[in-house]
């Protein structure tokens, strides 16, 4: 099978090897970046250092630079293109792909930033508007791209309405070491990779205000509950929530060392700046772009999400570390079910 991955950061990076190291395949793997400067580098040391550091690049693994406009000819080659950008980047590179019969698969978990009025979109909402004829999909679930890179056991989501995307994302990355399970509930899956990093930020911040690990519990749980809610008012099933990109994707994010978002919470709590966070972490952290648009989204439907609100009001600045768990803890009894 000939795969092209779109995009050399570290998750990009880490399916480009993993695919390309699994020897009972025997994939045609290709790596492409936007930056030249980056690819060459990377090209002299084999090795991703930037995004990806320690993990050698497969000797197999082909690595190009090609220029913007030509990546529909470049993709045409392939029988499966992987679209590693972040969120932001995702709506320019699927409209260069527009047109393609190949099947596209994007990563990038979140929402774009709302246009003025007009509220931010998931991947697929975003492939609607600017390829809707694109047999495409996404491939989620709980993963850090170290990880998967060095071989450890991992189990990702592929989800799609189209078949033959979902068999085509499984052919391409099942192995010894990673697991992918095919689903439909395209809606359900983005929901859960947005929401679960604004919820990763919370809990990094419960954690760095050593609140214990009952609260740690308890708001991963009500996290989990207003995920569902979004999820379930945009169409999503029920089910997926509690699979693989539901609560899998939280748990992990939530708790993993590895979680950039956890990190932003982490140094909020110690009282460092947004601008502070961000700038130490090096890489994008979905949740801190996110979060906004998924609140502003949930107003919208009418659905109640006190947590990510916390989270938006914090990075903000309108309210300090100590203020969110107030506002959190001081909200009158409920029902567990509402």
């Amino acid at each position: 099978m000939k795969i092209i991955v779109l995009g050399a950061g570290a998750w990009g990076s880490a399916l480009a090897v993993s695919a390309s190291s699994n020897p009972r395949a025997q994939h045609a793997v290709t790596l492409w970046a936007r930056d030249a400067q980056q690819l060459q580098a990377m090209a002299q040391q084999r090795e991703n250092k930037r995004y990806l550091p320690g993990v050698a690049l497969p000797s197999k693994l082909q690595l190009n630079d090609s220029p913007l406009k030509g990546l529909p000819a470049l993709v045409a080659q392939h029988d499966l293109v992987i679209v590693a950008s972040p969120m932001a980047g995702l709506r320019g590179l699927l409209a260069r792909l527009q047109g393609s019969s190949v099947p596209v698969a994007w990563l990038c978990k979140g929402f774009e930033a709302s246009q003025g009025s007009l509220p931010g979109l998931m991947g697929h909402e975003v492939q609607a508007q600017v390829a809707p004829g694109l047999l495409a999909g996404v491939l989620s679930g709980p993963s850090f791209a170290q990880e998967v890179a060095q071989g450890q056991p991992t189990a990702l989501v592929a989800a799609s309405a189209h078949a033959s995307v979902r068999d085509a994302l499984v052919h391409a990355f099942h192995s010894a070491s990673l697991r992918v399970y095919a689903n439909e509930d395209v809606v359900g899956v983005e929901v859960g990779g947005a929401v679960k990093n604004v919820l990763a930020i919370a809990t990094g911040l419960c954690d760095g205000l050593h609140l214990g690990l009952n609260a740690r519990a308890a708001l991963i749980t009500r996290g989990l509950a207003e995920m569902t809610r979004l999820g379930l008012v945009l169409g999503a099933r029920a089910e997926t929530f509690m699979g693989l990109s539901g609560l899998g994707d939280l748990v992990l994010t939530a708790t993993g060392d590895l979680s950039r978002n956890r990190k932003v919470g982490l140094a909020l709590a110690q009282g460092k700046t947004l601008q502070q966070a961000v700038d130490e972490l090096g890489h994008v952290a979905e949740g801190v772009y996110c979060a906004r648009t998924v609140v502003q989204r949930a107003l919208s439907l009418g659905v109640d999400m006190p947590i990510a609100q916390s989270v938006v009001d914090l990075l903000d600045g309108r309210i300090a570390p100590g203020q969110a768990v107030a506002a959190l803890m001081g909200r009158g009894p409920a029902s567990e079910g509402a």
